[in-house]
């Protein structure tokens, strides 16, 4: 008991605790409040279902106004297809209950397909589409002939909920782009202290923990942001116009933080040799250089400071370039190559969020698809509606609408959780939460209720705990569980019967069906996370030989390449952080860190060829350095020994400071890329020890073989 006193006590003692408190207080106030008009207008309406509407609000409410909308315009889209497909199903198979069960499970399984593609609050379009076919038939199954009044009358239910919501939520919130512009010009000026702190006092990037921390807080912090701008440009005006550009700067700072990794040249520091004794060491300039943007973009707009940040880079670049044509050493020369290649990313990172019209206004950063995952997801889908539909028919259960009914929404939200399987357990547990709360308020509460006041203020004391806890990062998933199905457990109809034995049997169904969820989620399709870890490994292998095979290069779309392989990176250190301790988790990510880089250094390569000035022998060599990378996937020491023996034969007999700066390029780009590939064989080659069976005798270890080629012998 002292220790929640304590815990109260430090919620109005510290600020941070307080802002975070008085936020979800609004939020839940702001929920309460739409739930409590959207049940107002749905009894004032006479519809057939009004706690639909509470539902429909749990299930759009969202503290980012932007988000709302864009959920609650895709939870119309899947409410109106998923009632076109209702009727359909129903005037198909109405005389056939089997092949209405079956083919309902294949339209559930392609919508869990859909809701794991989808990002963001488009995944509902595909979560309602299944989940709106059996709430809306449901009704209907013992009278078929009632199905198209059921589906009006439940598609009145969401449009009540989801204006309701909304016109709540843009009165109560403020729509404004300075704290969204304010907080990317935060995580600008952050990128540059991470930047600084790895140049600064000789900051190793080894397999320290701290780093590994450091860095994966920055990338989740500019993937949220990146989803914050899609949501706020949705409603507001200024964002609309330019989210595509600030999108792509935050994907170019992405980039920028995941170049440091133990097998970057950038990342182990420069040896402070230059062509003149008073010229700093060029670890000192990009130091020196991240100061003064720090102090530049201080308490200033991105705009304001842009002019005068893109001109210290240039002008740190343009000495990096000098010191590059004098450099007496390999090492200095691969170094000062790769700084100048990263300034270049942050200045046009810069001008990408700090302008409208810049070249990335018409940028699509596409979504990575994970295909194996999402047949699992549409799989475990079909096969729990197949298992609950089953069971109702055979068993004649009056409670069988109610199981599917659950199965079918559980399944697709589901979908589009990171690891589904982890969260089947929290949604159950949740939503069996909710039935002895619904015990609770039906015995002791709705009964002595007289006026709609006493039925609002019952419901959302009922309620207010999984609301509150919705965004825990915990408890998130289990409270959204309650809140959302809590509704549909109370049976508040209009008008309310209270009938103890259907209600009984409409929970045990409930708990039947959440049953059937863990056993489908858990038991009978359980999640391989070493199998999916090791398909991610092999596609980007694939994807770094497929891009130096290709003709062309990406040139302008770059970063949509780079993009994809960071999203690949996410789900890979997931995956992993399930079957692995935390350092073997870090080495795995260093090493897909590192064929990021060496995808970058292909590109590079590619640029260089597709050169108009370029002499016919230099374009025959870097044509030859790319044609190595097709045996990278099966042998990645051959592509490196052919990279090695390119460099050796363009360089024969002449001193590095006589070549030209092209050349000099070209040169620093495939001794980087051979480095990388001598690093982490065992992470490229398909048959590496990732890819290596359960029953292999040394299968356990496979994580820990990442960097040593002889490892994948034996």
């Amino acid at each position: 008991m002292v220790k929640y006193l304590s815990r109260l006590y430090d919620i109005f003692r510290n600020d941070g605790q307080w802002r975070s408190f008085m936020a979800t207080a609004a939020f839940s106030a702001r929920v309460l409040v739409s739930m409590s008009i959207a049940l107002f207008l749905a009894f004032s309406f006479q519809l057939q279902s009004p706690m639909s509407s509470v539902t429909t609000v749990m299930i759009v409410a969202n503290p980012t106004v932007g988000a709302l909308v864009s959920k609650s315009i895709w939870r119309m889209i899947g409410t109106v297809l998923g009632a076109i497909i209702s009727v359909a199903l129903m005037a198909t198979f109405v005389q056939s209950p089997i092949l209405y069960i079956m083919g309902l499970s294949v339209t559930v399984g392609l919508a869990c397909m859909a809701a794991t593609f989808l990002r963001l609050f488009r995944a509902y379009a595909a979560v309602l589409t299944g989940y709106t076919i059996v709430i809306i038939a449901a009704p209907a199954f013992g009278d078929p002939d009632g199905i198209f009044l059921s589906a009006l009358s439940r598609l009145s239910a969401v449009v009540v909920g989801i204006v309701t919501t909304a016109a709540v939520f843009l009165v109560t919130s403020p729509r404004r782009s300075d704290p969204l512009l304010e907080q990317i010009r935060t995580v600008f000026c952050d990128t540059i202290r991470y930047v600084l702190s790895r140049h600064d006092g000789g900051a190793s990037t080894t397999t320290d923990g701290a780093f590994h921390a450091q860095r994966a807080g920055m990338l989740a912090r500019i993937a949220s942001l990146s989803d914050a701008v899609e949501y706020a440009a949705t409603d507001n005006y200024d964002i609309s116009v330019r989210h595509r550009e600030i999108r792509a700067g935050l994907a170019r700072l992405s980039g920028i933080v995941a170049s440091y990794h133990p097998h970057a040249v950038i990342a182990l520091g420069a040896v402070p040799v230059s062509a003149s004794q008073d010229a700093p060491p060029a670890d000192g300039r990009i130091a020196e250089l991240m100061r003064t943007l720090l102090q530049t973009m201080e308490n200033v707009p991105l705009s304001e400071g842009c002019p005068p940040a893109c001109r210290h880079i240039a002008n740190t670049r343009e000495a990096l370039l000098e010191q590059a044509e004098h450099s007496p050493s390999p090492r200095q020369l691969l170094f000062l190559d790769d700084a100048r290649d990263l300034l270049s990313r942050l200045e046009h990172a810069l001008c990408d969020l700090a302008h409208r019209g810049g070249n990335d206004r018409s940028l699509r950063l596409r979504p990575y698809m994970e295909w194996p995952t999402a047949l699992r997801n549409g799989a475990r889908g079909a096969l729990t509606t197949l298992l609950a539909g089953l069971a109702w028919y055979v068993l004649h259960w009056t409670g069988g609408p109610m199981m599917m009914l659950y199965v079918v929404a559980a399944s697709s939200l589901l979908s589009t959780a990171p690891s589904a399987s982890r969260a089947s357990g929290l949604l159950a547990s949740g939503t069996a939460l909710g039935v002895p709360a619904g015990l609770l308020c039906h015995l002791f509460i709705l009964p002595r209720i007289d006026g709609y006041p006493l039925l609002c203020l019952s419901l959302g004391l009922f309620l207010l705990p999984g609301i509150w806890l919705q965004f825990n990062p915990r408890l998130g998933i289990a409270a959204f569980g309650y809140s959302v199905f809590s509704t549909i457990m109370l049976q508040v109809n209009n008008p309310i019967h209270y009938n103890d034995i259907p209600l009984m049997n409409e929970w045990v169904a409930i708990l039947m069906g959440c049953c059937m969820l863990v056993l489908s989620f858990r038991v009978i399709l359980p999640p391989n996370h070493r199998l999916d870890g090791a398909r991610l490994v092999a596609s980007l292998s694939r994807s770094v030989r497929s891009l130096a095979l290709a003709r062309a290069s990406f040139q302008g779309q770059w970063i949509v390449w780079e993009h994809l392989q960071l999203q690949k990176v996410a789900r890979l250190a997931m995956r992993l952080s399930f079957c692995a301790p935390a350092e073997v988790t870090n080495l795995y990510v260093d090493a897909a860190l590192a064929a990021i880089s060496l995808g970058r250094l292909v590109e590079r390569l590619h640029r260089l060829a597709d050169r108009a000035d370029i002499s016919l022998p230099e374009r025959q060599q870097l044509l030859a350095a790319l044609g190595a990378f097709e045996t990278l996937t099966r042998d990645p020491l051959a592509t490196a020994r052919t990279l090695h023996n390119i460099c050796t034969r363009s360089g024969a007999g002449e001193a590095l400071t006589t070549l030209s700066p092209r050349r000099m390029e070209a040169l620093a780009c495939m001794e980087q890329a051979e480095q990388i590939i001598v690093d982490i064989p065992a992470f490229l080659d398909r048959n590496g020890p990732i890819q290596w069976s359960d029953d292999y005798p040394r299968a356990r270890e496979f994580l820990r073989a990442a960097y040593s080629g002889g490892a994948m012998s034996g």
